[in-house]
């Protein structure tokens, strides 16, 4: 007994010995984790990030806003980019840009016109292929996540962000919409649908700051804002299944979006089921009330994943630190935030390094340049066409005047290349302006293009090219949208006073991302083309006008005759028929 009792002991000493000296599992630092894990849930700007932050802090996420682009602009600076951003992080971050009308960052790429103009063209099929080019040229530069398309619902044509809208109707922002997230994700990029929700039903006079309606306030009871504005999103997350959601600077009835709950987490996670990441808008949670601290928590606890804070990085994530180890922030929540920044990165191939990337030879492809071209075609709208005036005969002698007749930037309009856009052709050299594009076909049929209005005697007709300037967000709200008013180009007055003198036939065609105040001078023109902001493919339009191609476009919007457009919606129930020029859906063709 005595034997067998040693032998057991000895055992057990052993035991104790050898696990002793075996290694032990590290001691679980919980500050750490939180750290870490709050790193992913932050999103910095590239002018205020750097590889060496990226290995120091694993920081989530990096954008490019407007206009941001390394400071050799080709598709190997930007991969280089990215990549060192990449090999210097523990967790690969996922790079997110505006390529809002393809790939509008970067010098050289397509571009697409912007949503209003396929609004009007109105092809689910045209809108996915778009979406696949855009994605194809985004990954060639080696970055993740679009951060379109807008869903908005644009009720009032006075905002700045109109032409990023498809329509005033939710059934045609619903399934172009769908078609594009589709196409862009397709090709192994996030889409992002925004901004959530309601921000196309601001009410004009409600906007931030100096805004007339940008980051305004939509007035509706909840079954009306349901019906018109959260509609899109349906689609968005149910067929398309897309991977991130945008939050809207915008309130609904006096309550920021990027503090409420409800809309963010009953109702777009829970009710309709959302599994990705919902991210802010940049710096848009200084808008809630209080310290960054109390906007952090707020944006957070209602549903926000991850935090755009372009400039103040560090001190966001210092601050949703403090937040969880406070219990502020629950960690059920907190954890769920992680969860789905993590399951768009591995959805996307970032964590294992499958992401796919495209072949530079897509930049403006053949492909794509006809791609574009076709939706500039099937994009136009024929407003009026007296005596036929059109199609023009291929030898017609033209006197081509106005802001819009060479100028590839107020084609193009914001979002292009600067975050306003540009007022010249200096960035834009793959672009064809219409002044190229008539040249081309006067060249080949023995025609004739001149822009020296002292020839008017020896042309046939007139082109009156008039145009908006370029502009983006709130900058872009206008109370005066007739053809002299607000964010119009220099030179539509005179050029429309000129062609008036000449006592020839008058074709306008108006470069603009809105409907513009065109009822008092309609009489004077034989024909009234809307060719909205239609990118780098002018030549699109010469197919059209030159009758190779038949009209196809309808409005997407109405077209009012006064700059009252609070009530100018074809849903609107309550609006005066007799202040409309053109109701939407209007479009003319060639017989």
């Amino acid at each position: 007994m005595i034997i067998r009792y040693r032998k057991t002991l000895m055992v057990i000493l052993m035991g104790a010995l050898i696990a002793g000296c075996a290694p032990q599992p590290p001691i679980v630092d919980e500050d750490e984790i939180i750290r870490k894990k709050a790193a992913q849930l932050v999103q910095a700007e590239r002018n205020n990030f750097t590889s060496n932050d990226a290995t120091t802090y694993n920081l989530g996420s990096v954008l490019s806003g407007g206009g941001s682009r390394p400071a050799n602009n080709s598709v190997s600076s930007w991969r280089d980019m990215v990549e060192n951003y990449q090999n210097s992080s523990t967790t690969p971050i996922i790079y997110g840009i505006d390529a809002v009308h393809g790939h509008n960052n970067l010098l050289g790429a397509t571009i697409f016109p912007h949503n209003i103009g396929l609004g009007a063209a109105n092809d689910e099929d045209l809108v996915r292929r778009i979406g696949i080019a855009t994605g194809k040229e985004v990954s060639a530069t080696g970055i993740h996540w679009n951060f379109a398309p807008t869903l908005a619902v644009v009720q009032d044509i006075r905002w700045g962000r109109t032409y990023e809208s498809y329509s005033e109707n939710p059934q045609l922002v619903s399934k172009l919409g769908a078609a594009y997230i589709q196409g862009l994700q397709s090709v192994g990029l996030a889409a992002t649908a925004k901004h959530f929700v309601a921000d196309g039903g601001a009410v004009f006079g409600t906007g931030s700051g100096n805004y007339l309606i940008d980051q305004g306030d939509t007035q509706l009871e909840e079954a009306e804002l349901r019906k018109i504005h959260l509609y899109p999103y349906l689609a968005a997350i149910n067929e398309a299944d897309v991977l991130t959601v945008m939050i809207s600077y915008s309130s609904i009835n006096g309550k920021k979006m990027h503090a409420s709950k409800y809309w963010i987490t009953d109702v777009l996670k829970e009710e309709l089921g959302f599994k990705g990441l919902v991210i802010s808008d940049w710096e848009a949670i200084h808008q809630l009330p209080g310290s960054l601290y109390l906007q952090v928590v707020a944006s957070i606890n209602a549903g926000v994943d991850m935090l755009m804070q372009p400039a103040n990085w560090k001190d966001t994530t210092d601050a949703l630190v403090r937040a969880v180890k406070n219990k502020d922030i629950s960690m059920e929540r907190f954890n769920d935030a992680y969860n789905r920044v993590m399951y768009v990165k591995e959805k996307l191939g970032i964590l294992d390094g499958t992401f796919t990337r495209q072949d530079e030879s897509v930049i403006y492809s053949t492909e794509h340049q006809e791609l574009a071209r076709e939706a500039v075609s099937k994009s136009l709208v024929l407003l009026k066409n007296d005596n036929d005036v059109l199609p023009l005969k291929k030898d017609a002698k033209i006197l081509l005047i106005g802001p819009g007749a060479d100028n590839a930037g107020f084609a193009s309009g914001g979002w292009t290349f600067s975050w306003q856009g540009e007022t010249n052709n200096t960035n834009l050299p793959q672009a064809t302006t219409l002044k190229e594009a008539f040249e081309a076909v006067a060249n080949e049929y023995g025609g004739m293009i001149t822009t020296d209005i002292s020839r008017v005697n020896e042309v046939d007709l007139v082109i009156l090219a008039l145009a908006e300037t370029s502009y983006s967000e709130g900058f872009g709200d206008a109370n005066d949208l007739s053809l002299n008013g607000s964010l119009m180009a220099t030179g539509n007055k005179e050029a429309i006073n000129i062609a008036k003198l000449s006592k020839k036939p008058v074709v306008t065609i108006l470069t603009a991302g809105r409907p513009r105040l065109i009822h008092e001078e309609l009489k004077d023109w034989d024909a009234m083309v809307m060719a909205w902001l239609y990118g780098s493919e002018a030549a699109g339009i010469t197919d059209v006008l030159y009758g190779d191609v038949n009209f196809t476009g309808k409005l997407p919007f109405s077209w009012p005759k006064s700059s009252n457009t609070g009530t100018t919606s074809s849903l609107n129930t309550n609006r005066d028929n007799t202040d409309i020029l053109f109701d939407f859906g209007y479009g003319l063709e060639y017989k």
